[in-house]
């Protein structure tokens, strides 16, 4: 397979022989373990990249032209800086302008720029897909304009541009673990602050599936808005017997003595952000000390709390994780992503995976969905590779 700059150079005519300067950066996807259903911008995550990348290049034009080519699709767009907005039918091209706008609104001189964009992340089943083109996007252009911003201020001004060119608030986690994240480490990372604490990896020996149900998925943003909304009404009436700012002020028996006052509906939910949160905090010990055996119980625990508490799995999900619990060799699993169908993960040994696979074959029988099986490693974040 040619490589991007392979494809870029080919792609605008671009003379090898001349000396025109050319950026190529990457970025990757991310897998969230735990706590990715938790409080609005007070959540509290256990993450990691995962070695899938978005790579974008990037080369100046002669005239003032923006133009985009994604290499997969075999798809072109093109815009001005004057008319650089969101359009819908832009799609892919959109999170390439979130970078643009970086730049141009700190004033650099965009003029005329070529981009190709390229990569192996799966979209569409929540694996930071859209957040990987616009870090990869943002990160080639500070080196094609050699500018001194820190990966802290990059972040800044990504979480700026984003809001400002999609007029709605943007989760800044994915912008953190696609500039923050080292090979074979997890990351806690606090939403509130935004700080990250670096988890050495204690799962050697095992293996990282991501596993796409392929169930369809209707609905979801208008489930998730009612569970957020369960979220905040639980969370006032908390605060009315004792004062908190977030559920991170209180603990399972503050939601045992309020029964009375909390509708059984919000009581779950806000069981399972409280609860989560611990199970964030357990990981991070249990991961720390290689008790693998503890961790397993942690992710299970987990996937029965999104099941039965915040209810955002589904019966195929609950089935791929069940059966995956049941095969000797599969440290743990659980639903990942926004629900109502999406992915599982497995960290399994590399002897148990011809039985799981053998297990999917039951899964399609019963369900008529064919799942595709994704098999990824922990991963280091952002970085400029050789034009």
């Amino acid at each position: 397979m040619w490589d991007i700059g392979h494809i870029h150079r080919k792609e605008y005519e671009i003379d090898t022989d001349r000396a025109e300067p050319m950026v190529v950066a990457e970025a990757p996807g991310r897998v969230h373990y735990l706590g990715e259903h938790g409080e609005p911008k007070a959540g509290l995550f256990l993450s990691s990249a995962i070695d899938r990348y978005i790579r974008v290049a990037v080369s100046p034009r002669k005239d003032s032209s923006l133009r985009f080519y994604a290499a997969n699709l075999g798809e072109r767009k093109r815009t001005t800086l004057v008319n650089l907005k969101y359009k819908r039918e832009d799609r892919w091209a959109n999170y390439i302008k979130v970078g643009i706008h970086i730049f141009a609104r700190l004033g650099y001189p965009v003029k005329g720029l070529n981009f190709t964009l390229q990569g192996d992340i799966p979209q569409h089943i929540g694996l930071a897909s859209s957040s990987a083109i616009e870090v990869a996007a943002a990160v080639a252009l500070r080196g094609f304009f050699q500018v001194p911003l820190r990966d802290e201020e990059l972040l800044d001004q990504l979480i700026l541009s984003d809001a400002a060119f999609f007029e709605e608030h943007t989760n800044p986690i994915d912008y953190v673990i696609a500039l923050r994240a080292r090979a074979d480490e997890f990351l806690l990372v606090d939403e509130t602050t935004l700080e990250v604490r670096r988890i050495p990896s204690s799962i050697s020996g095992y293996q990282l599936l991501i596993m796409d149900s392929r169930v369809p998925r209707m609905g979801v943003q208008e489930e998730l808005q009612e569970r957020r909304q369960d979220i905040k009404k639980g969370l006032t009436l908390l605060s009315q017997k004792k004062e908190g700012a977030s559920f991170r002020n209180f603990v399972t028996a503050d939601l045992i003595e309020s029964m009375g006052d909390l509708p059984e509906e919000i009581r779950r939910r806000s069981m399972h952000i409280i609860q989560e949160l611990r199970r964030v905090y357990n990981a991070e010990e249990a991961l720390t000390k290689t008790d693998l055996p503890a961790l397993s119980k942690i992710i299970f625990h987990s996937h029965e709390s999104l099941r039965d508490l915040y209810e955002v799995s589904c019966p195929e999900i609950d089935w791929l994780v069940k059966r995956a619990q049941e095969i000797d060799g599969v440290l743990c699993s659980r639903m990942t992503g926004q629900g109502f169908g999406g992915c599982t993960y497995i960290i399994i040994k590399e002897e148990a995976i011809e039985e799981y696979r053998r297990r999917l074959d039951d899964y399609e029988r019963i369900f008529g969905f064919h799942p595709v099986l994704y098999a990824v490693r922990l991963a280091a974040g952002s970085r400029l590779l050789p034009a």
